[in-house]
């Protein structure tokens, strides 16, 4: 394996890639851009990006080391399918599992174990405390993913004001975090970062640069991480006016801030003039 210079690690949902309800087109339909489907979900089309995104992610594989870093499932994640060489590294489940050729490797799985076990409280007692506390009236689903985290799925409208803030001041002294995310409240281990496996990834092949990009409150710590970053003008960061140093606010929204987003990546890598043209 070769070492990369820079690794570029990603957010995917509502960063690069966006679903019907998350397109926020905002010009007349005539103007559209032309859209290529990277997901099927049920046996529909579930997640697009722009043509000129699909050219651009072949630009930026071939310049860095590419890394997707998604909460999604190691399921979710392979339905997944963009432009360009499969990724040899991914990371899902918000940095607990980092797939090498799309294998879970076995030695980080033990970290992430060994880190939870001994800072946290465990999934069982968070995830008892969060359904004892959700009201049937607007809860809707409760989910565990990949034994790491929980989520529900509310109906945002019905959920009380300060419901939030008070599951969060519970479960931060049990060693987890809350975050609310369009219509899902995620309980996530502190340590359960996609920061943490980004390093990880770095470490392992020598990169000398890191750049970010990510829209939700559970890419804070990565975008923190990177060297550079840069976050879409939409999103739980936008929406709380989250702001860092290193970190570029984008006025673009919706799917045209993902095809922006990919631009910003390939110049922070350097000059890419030598690949081809999107």
């Amino acid at each position: 394996m070769s070492t990369a210079p820079t690794l570029v690690a990603s957010d995917l949902d509502r960063t690069l890639i966006y679903s019907s309800a998350a397109l926020q087109l905002t010009m007349p339909d005539a103007d559209a851009p032309r859209l290529l489907c990277v997901e099927v979900y049920g046996g529909k089309p579930l997640s697009y990006i722009t043509e000129t995104a699909a050219g651009l992610l072949p630009q930026l594989a071939a310049a860095g080391l590419f890394v997707p870093t998604t909460t999604r499932t190691r399921e979710q994640y392979g339905r997944i399918h963009l432009p360009g060489p499969t990724p040899e590294f991914a990371i899902c489940a918000n940095g607990g599992h980092i797939l090498v050729d799309g294998v879970s490797d076995p030695d980080w799985q033990r970290q992430v174990a060994a880190r939870l076990g001994d800072e946290c409280a465990s999934l069982d007692e968070v995830r008892a405390h969060l359904v004892a506390a959700a009201d049937p009236a607007w809860l809707l689903k409760e989910r565990v993913a990949e034994d790491l985290f929980a989520y529900l799925v509310v109906e945002r409208a019905l959920l009380p004001d300060g419901w939030v803030k008070e599951l969060a001041e519970w479960a931060a002294p049990h060693g987890w975090a809350v975050s609310l995310q369009g219509r899902k409240i995620y309980a996530v281990p502190q340590p359960l970062t996609k920061s943490a496996a980004v390093r990880e990834v770095a470490r392992r092949t020598g990169a000398e640069q890191i750049l970010a990009a990510g829209d939700s409150l559970l890419d804070a710590d990565l975008l923190h991480a990177a060297d550079r970053g840069w976050r879409p003008g939409h999103g739980e960061l936008a929406d709380s006016g989250w702001r860092a140093a290193n970190v570029e606010v984008l006025e673009e929204t919706g799917i045209a801030a993902g095809e922006e987003i990919l631009r910003r990546l390939l110049g922070g890598i350097g000059p890419v003039a030598s690949l081809p043209a999107a």
